[in-house]
């Protein structure tokens, strides 16, 4: 059947480097359904992919896109049938940047009539920050954590699972107007990074104690400093090199950011009882599908009882898509950013 999508054609702007095209999509074979898309949403990496950064990223020109909310419309012969004809949000390793895409049965969540872009959060951003959190290195009441890039889409989402599980959370923001907005969500320290160094900050808040996990979606010269505001047992959760796409030198860009996160010692890391954990969402949906689908339903529940509230940064029609684009490569949103057909 014929289709549309949003193909990233190229490196540039997101006015020049998408370009909407006609496809053919196939039926869906084995376990694969088929989705009809109603939303779709943006994320960091699919930023990168525009710049030609993200080396996971199919090679132009390409779909690219994790997630949808949609219908399903089709399932192949051995797919569970349960979500056919309903509602859900879906996963996707690339192609939500379209009209239609095919996914595995298991990355698909019968949903209701909630807002698309709340459901889109749930995707990417919650299922990392479930992961993170629950899953790989579970947080405990007495932590002290750090979310980074906190009015963001998976920062928001982890302030709010510190919290049900009673630990103190510590926001970094680069804006004003977040500051209050974390506060609003549930963070008991906000400190803003533009104001002053925010490790520095952060010591004088801690007064000699030290935090228990960061989550770090930024690396680069935050990667020092993190590791050496952990304390013992503390864990260091790095999901992304944000700082990385904010170099404009190319490959020098690239060896100074790996300059300034300097070597991994893991004998100094045992000696101090320090965890540095790299997350890759990507890689957890292609060899632990079990896991994704685990935390999948868990943060659907989650949010259906009430528990989370995810934040909608803003919602855009199809002929905004570049508008989107830009606003989230800005760094200046909170919250999700979704894609609706229109």
């Amino acid at each position: 059947m014929e289709s549309q999508a949003f193909f990233l054609t190229k490196k540039g702007s997101a006015q020049e480097a998408f370009e909407l095209r006609n496809f053919e999509i196939e039926e869906p074979r084995g376990q694969k359904v088929l989705v009809e898309v109603e939303a779709f949403g943006l994320n960091y990496a699919d930023v990168m992919a525009r710049r030609g950064l993200y080396r996971e990223a199919p090679p132009f020109p390409c779909v690219v896109g994790y997630e949808a909310v949609g219908r399903v419309i089709a399932c192949g012969p051995d797919a569970n049938k349960e979500n056919l004809n309903k509602r859900v949000v879906a996963f996707c390793r690339f192609g939500g940047y379209a009209k239609h895409v095919i996914t595995d049965d298991y990355a698909t969540v019968a949903v209701g009539d909630q807002d698309p872009i709340e459901l889109l959060a749930l995707c990417t951003q919650g299922v990392t920050a479930y992961y993170m959190s629950e899953y790989l290195a579970p947080i405990n009441s007495i932590d002290r954590v750090l979310v980074h890039a906190a009015a963001g889409g998976v920062g928001t989402i982890l302030i709010q699972l510190a919290k049900l599980k009673g630990a103190e959370v510590f926001a970094k923001v680069g804006q004003k107007d977040k500051e209050q907005y974390a506060r609003d969500l549930g963070a008991d320290h906000v400190v803003n990074y533009r104001n002053s160094d925010y490790s520095e900050q952060l010591k004088s808040i801690l007064q000699g104690a030290r935090i228990d996990v960061s989550y770090n979606p930024v690396a680069g010269s935050t990667y020092k400093k993190d590791v050496a505001l952990l304390g013992s047992g503390g864990r260091m959760v790095l999901f992304g090199g944000s700082e990385l796409a904010n170099g404009k030198m190319g490959i020098f860009s690239k060896l100074n950011f790996v300059r300034k996160m300097g070597l991994i010692t893991p004998i100094v890391l045992m000696m101090r009882s320090k965890s540095v954990l790299g997350v890759n969402m990507l890689k957890i949906a292609d060899n632990k599908p079990k896991v994704l689908e685990i935390c999948l339903h868990a943060i659907v529940n989650l949010y259906v009882e009430g528990k989370i509230k995810p934040q909608v940064g803003g919602s855009y029609s199809s002929d905004q898509m570049a508008e989107a684009h830009t606003a989230l490569e800005s760094g200046k949103t909170t919250g999700k950013l979704g894609v609706i057909w229109s």
